[in-house]
Parts: structure tokens; sequence; C-alpha cells
């Protein structure tokens, strides 16, 4: 992330983590929540929010120092920001690239949008979903059949 002149860095380059570039723009903080990344942190963390970007116009950047994500982890960042890319850093370069994707099944990771569903009672049953479309996320329930939307998730973090 190169400064308007190119010649200085608006965050500096991390040793080890993980680098969650091209986040749609004003999403970086729900990524945050979604991690569990709140003040105060054992992780030095640095945010980057409208950032210009060729691809997107704008995008945020968040970095997490000496943090790898696990996988259920990238599931909740596909759910919001499906266009993110995620870049493992070791000893300051690209170990490992790759874009987020949205699995077809999501187990345990946003509560179903029907208030009445069994997943929303005090039953130990855990919210599962068949994803309809990945962009803009809809997931059905398996258990009601309810669909719930983009916004259904994004208030849920």
């Amino acid at each position: 992330m190169s400064a308007d002149n190119g010649t200085e860095l608006r965050v500096k380059k991390i040793e080890n983590g993980t680098v969650i570039d091209h986040i749609p723009k004003g999403r970086a903080l729900a990524v945050l929540r979604i991690l569990g990344i709140r003040y105060p942190t054992d992780f030095i963390v640095s945010v980057v929010m409208n950032v210009p970007s060729g691809k997107y116009g704008t995008k945020d950047v968040v970095k997490i120092e000496n943090r790898e994500l696990t996988e259920d982890e990238l599931n909740k960042i596909a759910l919001i920001a499906p266009e993110a890319t995620i870049n493992i850093i070791r000893s300051y370069k690209v170990a490992r690239k790759f874009k987020v994707e949205l699995p077809d099944h999501i187990e345990n990771v946003v509560k179903c949008a029907n208030p009445a569903c069994i997943t929303n009672t005090r039953e130990p049953v855990k919210p599962t979903f068949t994803v309809i479309q990945k962009s803009p996320v809809i997931l059905r329930c398996d258990y009601c059949g309810k669909y719930t939307t983009f916004e259904d998730i994004i208030e849920q973090f």
C-alpha cells in the first residue's frame, strides 16, 4: 500500500501474520468484529480504510501481526467480503496468497434470521445453512428454510 507519491508505505510491512486485502470499503471494522479482535488486544493490528484501488475504486485493508487465520475465520470473512484476498506473511514475504471462498455449506457461523427457528431457541442445535448465492450472500437455513441475507449477516457483527 503505497502513499499517493508512491515513495512511502501508509502502514509498515509486517514480519509475520495475515494481510486481508480487497475488503469492500467500509467493512474493515466488521472484519475485526467477526475475528473477535477488540480493544485491548495482544496483536498489532493495522486498519486502512478507503484506500484507492484500481480494481474496486476504494477498498479497506487489515493487517494482523503474528496471527494466521483459521478456516472458520476465513469463512466468516467470505460472508461479508467475498472479494477479499488473504496474504500469509512469513519473514516479510508473501508465503501464500489466495482469495477467500465461501463454502457451499455453513455451520455455526451466523444465526438464522427467523427468530422462531429452532436454532434460535435454547435447544442444543447449531445453525446450519446452504449457500444459495455467494455475492451478495444469501443463505437458506437447513432447519426452517428461511433465507438469511447479507444485511441480516452484517447486523450480527
